[in-house]
């Protein structure tokens, strides 16, 4: 049987959507522009698989399946489906180039998966210990394949970079909540609920009360603290990564600012990144 020959090489798809935080900016050395660039893509059109546009959780499941062949194909030089050619061409590209780890990949689309059945299910995690597991697979593997583009490889150097990143997606989940709660997303802990006196109709009524503003206030502090666990990884990698790194962390912190100024509002109202807290953002990340 003939070996298809290796994918050509094709332009990284665009960044079109709406993000908290850098994707490949100019702090980024430009000979990593388009291995980020392919691995955001990839990620990216995943995520969209898996919750844009109308589709039923059986058809974004049986999609993911199909993206996911496609992920080994590419891994393997060999021919994928022609469905995603401007995430797959890339993506080929670099992971003959950098060796990219594919279980890393593998993760993520273990976690899109897990959020269609989830959402299918209306079904929430039980304890932090599930969310962080979630998180594990939906977040620490973007920072763990950017460090290994920079050569990055210290225990101390993952451990930091996956705080950094549970902690982005912890922000995102309470950033979201009055976008994700109507969708049938629920990333608040059943045991912390409990624990507040919470269920599930008070945080759908999308009205805070003291209750809520306690659980949200709470959650919001312990993403802060997992990302300050983190942050020093900042002091362990050079020139522009270092910087990059540093607008991330406070563009984090600085969401949290804004959901803890809401007093429990972000229940019903979605914090976000506006220009004006740029140079907040700049300072923080010099006096760090």
């Amino acid at each position: 049987m003939n070996t298809p020959a290796p994918l050509p090489p094709a332009q990284p798809q665009a960044i079109t959507h709406y993000e908290n935080f850098p994707v490949a900016s100019w702090l980024c050395p430009p000979r990593l522009r388009a291995p980020i660039a392919a691995i955001y893509a990839f990620a990216r059109t995943a995520d969209d698989l898996a919750d844009e546009g109308s589709a039923s959780p059986a058809e974004r499941l049986h999609d993911l399946a199909i993206y996911r062949a496609d992920l080994h194909a590419a891994a393997m030089d060999r021919a994928a489906s022609a469905r995603w050619p401007e995430v797959f061409a890339p993506l080929a590209g670099v992971l003959r180039s950098h060796h990219l780890p594919v279980p890393l990949l593998d993760d993520l689309l273990s976690a899109f998966v897990q959020d269609v059945e989830k959402t299918r299910d209306s079904a929430g995690y039980a304890t932090r210990a599930e969310l962080l597991d979630y998180c594990r697979r939906s977040a620490n593997p973007v920072g763990r394949l950017l460090l290994h583009l920079y050569g990055v490889h210290s225990a101390q150097a993952l451990r930091e970079s996956d705080a950094i990143c549970t902690a982005l997606q912890l922000i995102n989940f309470w950033q979201d909540l009055s976008v994700d709660i109507p969708r049938g997303r629920f990333y608040l802990p059943d045991d912390d609920c409990a624990a507040h006196g919470v269920d599930r109709p008070q945080l759908q009524a999308l009205q805070p009360t003291p209750r809520t503003t306690a659980l949200i206030t709470e959650h919001a502090r312990w993403a802060r603290a997992t990302m300050l666990e983190g942050a020093p990884l900042v002091h362990r990698l050079p020139g522009r990564i270092g910087w990059e790194l540093r607008l991330v962390v406070q563009g984090g912190l600085r969401i949290l600012d804004k959901v803890d100024a809401l007093h429990g509002h972000s229940l019903c109202h979605r914090p976000r990144l506006r220009g004006w807290d740029a140079p907040v953002m700049l300072v923080r990340a010099l006096m760090m």
